[in-house]
């Protein structure tokens, strides 16, 4: 069977399809509210950037069972054969408020609320939580790194180092949204609409007699936008060999565009390129820097004072190295009209349909944000509400925004963080409250159902 033929509808967790059947077989088909948040928050982070929701919505609209998706079921053997009939017709038909796309998100607050009968719900979970788990880190590990240059050029280089083909599609619209400039997987560049940018690899430089060679050759198949990389055998060397046929391009009418410098000492090398560079008369000539790279050493580079006018990161990115989890839980926050919560230890969750308030100060800056029932009325006039409403009857309430608005709303979010969430080892935690009539609810819901399982 091939896996082009099934659909994304299959792609849930067991148990999801079999607490269907059991809802189904015994009526139980009311409407329900599930909350996405983020649990706990690891070392390192003050923020996440919320980014994954057009595949969300994509996914909804698009729901449905196929005649693969139910045979592949049915060979399973457990499932009855009335439910797999019910299957064959479901569609979603709820309801979806959510943050938008490049907004910044903090711990303990309702990102996204799914609302709909409670088995069109329940077998949404799965394809939620991994979508926005998955981009959501990434798209912070690219920010965090963004924020660390300090301007200079980012693009990204981890398509063959991340957790698959999807993971490195996923990667490369992420972290576009958050700054980079573009990235070095064409199929992503070509569909999300972003720059493909690339350089050549050591195998090309070794597969020519010399060094010098391979650049020139090189420099006329690409006369305005190559980019030698000078370390294959000496550094110093290679930015010698650069610098002569650069000099060639130049006699030519051609620029060479940067040099790229991928081990050693980036900070001294940097230096050494830069200066022959200039000294050339090549000060247009950028200095490009990869291989291993993350946010907290192109930090290093930066204080440092390299001369280095972009980066190249890949493996680090890719895998978001030191945070590679998200702990998104979905949780049943109301079923029937009635609130919802779970007393677990340490898992408990607020009950409710809610919406979240960011407050501003009065330097324009986020203050703290506030999580309240749904209906509550603004909590000050300097607050805006995260929550908007996406879907209704199962139909994306509008088309969705291109990536360049997402990224206009990310750069706008990120000027209005306060600096101390800013740094790359966070010690601060950012400041998510509950309303009144939220705890009130909280508590007298946990009292009901404590009430209820005792007796």
């Amino acid at each position: 069977m091939s896996r082009s033929e099934l659909s994304d509808a299959l792609f849930t967790d067991l148990y999801q399809l079999t607490m269907a059947q059991a809802y189904w077989q015994n009526d139980v088909t009311g409407e329900a509210t599930f909350d996405l948040y983020f649990r706990n928050f690891p070392p390192n982070r003050a923020y996440y950037v919320f980014t994954g929701l057009e595949d969300i919505l994509d996914y909804l609209q698009d729901f449905s069972f196929r005649d693969l998706d139910l045979s592949a079921l049915d060979a399973l053997g457990i499932f009855d054969q009335g439910f797999l009939d019910f299957l064959s017709k479901l569609r979603f038909t709820g309801r979806v408020r959510s943050m938008s796309e490049g907004t910044l998100l903090f711990a303990d607050e309702p990102v996204l609320e799914v609302s709909g009968p409670i088995i069109e719900c329940q077998l949404a979970e799965t394809f939620i939580v991994n979508q926005i788990s998955l981009q959501t880190m990434l798209a912070t590990k690219a920010a965090r790194m963004v924020h660390a240059a300090q301007g200079r050029l980012l693009v990204d280089f981890a398509a063959r180092r991340t957790h698959g083909t999807d993971s490195a599609m996923k990667l490369a619209r992420s972290s576009y949204i958050v700054g980079f400039v573009g990235t070095s997987n064409v199929r992503a560049a070509a569909t999300y609409g972003i720059q493909a940018h690339g350089t050549m690899a050591h195998s090309f430089v070794s597969a020519f007699p010399t060094e010098a060679d391979s650049f020139r050759a090189y420099g006329q198949s690409f006369p305005e936008s190559s980019t030698f990389l000078v370390d294959t055998y000496d550094t110093e060397s290679g930015v010698r060999n650069a610098v002569d046929i650069a000099n060639e391009m130049k006699q030519r009418g051609h620029t060479l565009r940067a040099v790229r410098l991928d081990s050693g000492d980036l900070l001294e090398l940097s230096k050494v390129a830069r200066g022959l560079l200039d000294e050339a008369g090549l000060g247009d000539v950028m200095v490009l820097a990869s291989g291993g790279l993350d946010e907290y050493s192109i930090e290093a580079l930066v204080k440092a004072g390299a001369p280095i006018g972009g980066f190249g990161v890949g493996t680090r990115l890719g895998s978001s190295a030191d945070a590679p989890n998200t702990e998104f839980v979905y949780k049943l926050v109301a079923f029937e009209g009635k609130p919802v919560v779970k007393l677990s230890s340490q898992k408990a969750n607020l009950p409710g349909a809610k919406q979240a308030w960011r407050e501003i100060d009065d330097d324009g800056l986020f203050r703290r944000d506030i999580v309240m029932l749904e209906h509550e009325p603004t909590p000050s006039p300097a607050s805006e509400p995260l929550l908007h409403k996406v879907m209704q009857n199962g139909k994306a309430s509008a088309q969705h925004p291109d990536l360049d608005e997402m990224r206009q709303r990310f750069q706008g979010q990120f000027e209005r963080l306060p600096e101390r969430f800013k740094e790359l080892e966070a010690n601060h935690s950012y400041d998510v409250i509950m309303s009144e009539a939220l705890q009130e609810l909280t508590d007298s819901t946990q009292r009901t159902a404590r009430r209820q399982e005792s007796t």
